[in-house]
């Protein structure tokens, strides 16, 4: 089968590293204020989703 040892700690690693942007992220933009973190991921994330379901029904040929 696939050689999926390396996924589930490449896919925590990113997923912390994407947060940790996010909160950053999330901290700076309203600079004495802070932006809920799930307002960052879904702005980042929505986009992303989106496309793939675009994606799976076809309408996006790529």
């Amino acid at each position: 089968g696939p050689e999926n040892r390396y996924l589930l700690p490449a896919s925590a690693l990113l997923g912390a590293s994407l947060l940790l942007l996010a909160d950053a992220v999330a901290r700076t933009i309203v600079a004495p204020a802070e932006l809920p973190i799930g307002i960052v991921t879904a702005v980042a994330g929505a986009p992303f989703f989106l496309w793939i379901l675009l994606r799976k029904r076809g309408v996006i040929d790529l």
